[in-house]
């Protein structure tokens, strides 16, 4: 069942999330199951908007990614991203 991730990422700049992207875009398989990704910069920092087809494979990502984000200097934090069960979704010109 595919879910919706909104993550808020307050104090994480713009930078922070290009140098992080370009790290995870060289680990193979690590975006298996994501439907699609946003990015969007607000006031104080940055908001994630995905669609995964399992939170299974959100959580396989999670593990992945959190080593590599530390690694780039962003915070630990307890606060997860609020996750909802998608009802349908579809993609303009694909006949979905």
């Amino acid at each position: 069942m595919a879910i919706f991730v909104h993550a808020v990422l307050s104090g994480i700049t713009t930078d922070q999330y290009d140098a992080l992207n370009a790290r995870l875009q060289t680990t193979p398989d690590i975006f298996d199951g994501c439907v699609s990704h946003t990015c969007a910069q607000v006031d104080g920092g940055l908001e994630i908007f995905d669609v995964w087809e399992t939170e299974q494979q959100m959580n396989a990502f999670t593990e992945r990614m959190m080593p590599i984000a530390a690694d780039e200097g962003w915070p630990v934090t307890d606060a997860g991203p609020r996750i909802m069960t998608v009802y349908n979704y579809w993609v303009p010109g694909t006949g979905g």
